[in-house]
């Protein structure tokens, strides 16, 4: 993500550290895990592009801070009324994107910067692979790396002393070590080198218009992927629940802190967090353990980094990504709720065009809107269509009594059974039987209502005026 940024990728790993060992610590989510924020990556890159590097360490700041007073104001429970369906979506439209990105990364190659351009450009990278050595030497490691993934879990033993992501790592590293692989390896540099505090000039830049959207897109694009993934995150396991004001602060604790040495921001990751629960997480030692790691490696010990291939963690990216497409749910989900199933299929393909963030909003408004569809129930009861209810009286207007929830969704349905009604009678509508009546339908009724009468009176008027 740093890369793609335009970022020292330096700046990635102080994010993550700083997600485990202080976002991990307080209390919030108990199997999420934090770190740079792939959803942001156009934004930063503008922004930098925009501000400069030395500039990111303000916005972020004031962003973390933003999100500290939305979470003491108990904004964040709001997220909490996500449609399962969107959810699911979610993690299909992330898995989609995450596997055709890392495609390229498998073969050495650099992946198109939008999802769509990665999924059209995968025939020519087949053709590239095909006709190079080295990509399809880097692929082969990517393949094994995916293979014991598969694989190892079978060996039952070698599973309890040592997770399979770790084995898979450990042994296509060793494979590339042993045949001298001509492929691509981590990169890492010094993380002191990298920090960068803003300085009194980058907190003057709060003045400009511009920086102040950038600040507020950082914010809620920031909250609301972490918060959405903190749903999905707790669909994965049966431990405790997310308490979402308490994670909107630990995020932006964090935030503000990544933002005080110059990081990228910092968002709830969910392929780190699946990757998390599958790997049989319990406590939330383990997402403040993710940092430790990051810390540990990246500070103790860059050379063993560096030595890992990329192939290698673009395998383990793969197979995590194909884990979070629910293949197995879909065709029974299809079956009984097709309502459901297309949003989820909606909402991952909005995301795979646009980004995860504006492809949740679309998925959501699909809910609300099948919602509204299916609660906004209204039935017609027509009393007097017989000759003034049996007393011989045709003149008597018919008694038009609506009942259910009426809304614009429902409106030219009503219409269309108001529209059958004897155009020679007046009618008297009756909305008290409607739970629920929003102002365009009663509107419409209205009109409707009058307009019918209207036309009543002006026939019979006529016909008055007419000799026998």
């Amino acid at each position: 993500m740093a890369v793609a940024s335009g970022v020292p990728a330096e700046l990635g790993l102080i994010t993550g550290i700083v997600g485990g060992l202080i976002t991990g610590f307080l209390p919030g989510s108990s199997l999420q895990v934090s770190g740079p924020a792939a959803g942001l990556t156009v934004l930063v890159y503008e922004a930098v592009e925009e501000y400069g590097v030395a500039a990111l360490g303000v916005l972020v700041l004031i962003s973390g801070l933003l999100q500290l007073a939305m979470g003491a104001l108990g904004l964040g429970r709001w997220f909490r009324a996500i449609s399962v369906a969107v959810v699911q979506g979610m993690l299909a439209g992330i898995g989609l994107v995450l596997i055709a990105g890392q495609l390229y990364a498998l073969a050495d190659a650099k992946a198109p910067s939008s999802g769509l351009d990665k999924i059209f450009g995968i025939p020519e990278l087949i053709g590239d692979v095909a006709g190079s050595g080295d990509a399809l030497k880097a692929v082969a490691v990517g393949v094994g790396t995916i293979a014991v993934l598969v694989l190892w879990p079978r060996f039952r033993q070698g599973a309890k002393v040592l997770p399979a992501p770790l084995a898979a790592v450990a042994l296509a590293t060793a494979a590339t070590a042993i045949f001298d692989l001509p492929i691509a390896r981590v990169e890492v540099k010094g993380l002191l080198d990298a920090v960068q505090p803003p300085g009194g000039s980058e907190f003057a830049a709060l003045a400009e218009v511009g920086v102040i959207g950038t600040v507020l897109a950082f914010t809620l694009i920031a909250s609301a992927e972490s918060l959405f993934s903190a749903a999905a995150v707790d669909r994965l396991h049966d431990g405790a629940r997310t308490d979402y004001n308490k994670e909107l602060m630990a995020q932006g604790a964090g935030n503000a802190v990544c933002g005080v040495l110059g990081a990228l921001p910092m968002t709830a990751v969910i392929v780190r967090s699946a990757a998390n629960v599958q790997a049989g997480a319990k406590t939330k030692a383990s997402r403040v353990l993710h940092g430790v790691w990051l810390l540990i490696f990246a500070v103790l010990f860059p050379a063993a980094l560096g030595i890992i291939p990329v192939a290698t963690l673009a395998g383990v990216l793969v197979y995590s990504g194909w884990k979070l497409i629910p293949t197995k749910d879909l065709v029974p989900l299809w079956r009984t709720h097709r309502g459901e199933a297309i949003i989820l299929i909606v909402t991952a393909g909005a995301i795979v065009i646009t980004n995860m963030f504006e492809g949740v909003i679309i998925g959501l408004l699909m809910a609300v809107a099948k919602t509204a569809w299916e609660t906004s129930h209204v039935h017609v009861e027509v009393s007097g269509r017989e000759d003034g209810d049996g007393n011989g009286d045709g003149d008597k207007p018919l008694y038009v009594r609506v009942r259910g929830n009426a809304t614009f969704l429902r409106l030219p349905k009503l219409l269309d059974e108001l529209e059958g009604l004897p155009r020679e009678r007046e009618v008297e509508l009756d909305l008290t039987g409607l739970r629920h009546v929003d102002h365009a339908c009663e509107m419409a009724l209205a009109t409707w209502t009058e307009r019918h009468n209207a036309v009543v009176k002006r026939d019979a008027a006529v016909e008055t005026q007419v000799p026998a």
